[in-house]
């Protein structure tokens, strides 16, 4: 059944984005109508100008200082261009409308399918970055890390008390407190980080320009993060972490760093080590 869902909200955001892209050339589309519309009235305005070169023509021509004009032609003149004028009016104004009416809707229905793709990449229970925002954005930056030659460090978070806080409670109070525990680690790092929720009790964060030595500055305030949260009044089930940290190697795949990370969470985790 789960495999069902999955595979059913992977064809969801294919057609959501694919949805987006069509909306996107149909709106440029409309930049074209707009340059038609333009197109006309030029061919309107040389249209009116050549009747009335016509018209004045012959008198600019002749050597007479009067000008001559069959003075039966002039009311069947002037009322076919005051209804050229005004249906051409009509229409421009009839177009326009429909140019915005088209545009604001597919405006309004480019923002909600961006919104709809923007909650896809977001875990519900931790509000964090979810595995599929994590291929997307990781692979960006190990591209970007490798063309610089700046550092990147994992930074594996392991719950360690998660098992036995999720058997004693119910799976409201169990995501309550794993929202509360994603927060604090949001809370902890810089904005250029990026805080994931890997795995049911894991999170995952991406450290761009951040050696291996250097996380050590980070873990001390998540540290202090956690003692804080903790001794707050209405914290009923502490929080407590186990991490790995390994650094990416320029040229590798960062799922061997990812791997790395996990296995020294693992060790600290089971080995009875030191947790904060």
């Amino acid at each position: 059944m789960s495999s069902n869902n999955g595979k059913s909200r992977k064809e969801a955001e294919i057609r959501t984005a694919s949805r987006s892209q069509e909306i996107q050339e149909h709106i440029g589309a409309l930049a074209g109508r707009d340059l038609q519309l333009l197109s006309i009235s030029l061919l309107l305005l040389l249209v009116l100008s050549g009747g009335i070169l016509a018209l004045v023509a012959p008198n600019l021509l002749s050597t007479s200082q009067t000008v001559h004009a069959d003075a039966r032609l002039l009311p069947q003149l002037f009322f076919g261009l005051t209804t050229l004028i005004i249906l051409f009016n009509v229409y421009i104004l009839l177009q326009k409308r429909e140019l915005g009416t088209t545009r604001r809707r597919l405006v309004e229905e480019l923002i909600f399918n961006e919104r709809m793709e923007a909650v896809s990449l977001i875990d519900p229970v931790t509000q964090l970055f979810n595995r599929r925002a994590m291929e997307q954005l990781v692979a960006h930056e190990v591209a970007r890390t490798n063309r610089l030659g700046s550092p990147l460090s994992v930074l594996v978070l392991d719950i360690s008390n998660f098992e036995a806080i999720s058997d004693r409670c119910g799976t409201e109070e169990s995501e309550q407190f794993l929202y509360q525990a994603a927060q604090v680690v949001k809370n902890t790092f810089r904005g250029s980080d990026m805080v994931f929720r890997h795995k049911e009790a894991q999170f995952l964060v991406i450290m761009p320009g951040t050696a291996e030595l250097q996380v050590d500055f980070a873990i001390k305030r998540l540290d202090a993060e956690v003692i804080r949260h903790n001794s707050e009044p209405g914290c009923n089930t502490e929080v407590a972490f186990c991490y790995g940290v390994a650094e990416f190697a320029h040229g590798s795949r960062i799922s061997d760093t990812l791997l790395n990370a996990e296995r020294k969470a693992f060790l600290r985790k089971h080995s009875f080590a030191t947790v904060f």
